[in-house]
């Protein structure tokens, strides 16, 4: 298992990695969010550990990024298909879809605000009664 830890006190990330490591993890360390935010991108991570103030960017900031980053990438591997909200909560959050909550709706129209504002032709569709699709045409 790969975990980062993204941790401004250097004592303690380092306290926190021994830890890890001793349990044969493998631990990288970020001591501020832009960077924890870099090496979250460019890596694949089973765990992330996440100071909440951290500087340069906070430990809060760099988690929303990192989720609407997500479900972008989620939508352009799988163009022109019908994404369900079960199958978006499942692949970008890891997690059983809750048919009582509407968090999916609210980072689909987060991910709207930021990729189709200001454009005639929109990319982002709802399918009503079944999900969203990234139409390319």
């Amino acid at each position: 298992m790969k975990i980062l830890v993204v941790e401004d006190e250097k004592k303690v990330a380092s306290f926190i990695q021994r830890g890890l490591e001793e349990e044969s993890f493998s631990v990288d360390i970020a001591t501020n969010g832009e960077e924890g935010l870099t090496m979250a991108e460019a890596n694949h991570y089973d765990l992330i550990l996440m100071d909440v103030m951290l500087p340069k960017k906070d430990g809060l900031t760099v988690i929303k990024e990192l989720r609407e980053y997500g479900l972008l990438e989620y939508f352009m591997r799988n163009p022109n298909q019908v994404l369900t909200r079960a199958m978006i909560a499942e692949h970008v959050w890891d997690y059983t879809f809750d048919s009582f909550t509407n968090i999916i709706d609210v980072y689909v129209n987060y991910l709207r605000k930021k990729v189709d504002k200001d454009h005639a032709k929109k990319l982002i569709h709802t399918i009503r009664g079944v999900g969203y699709v990234l139409k390319e045409d």
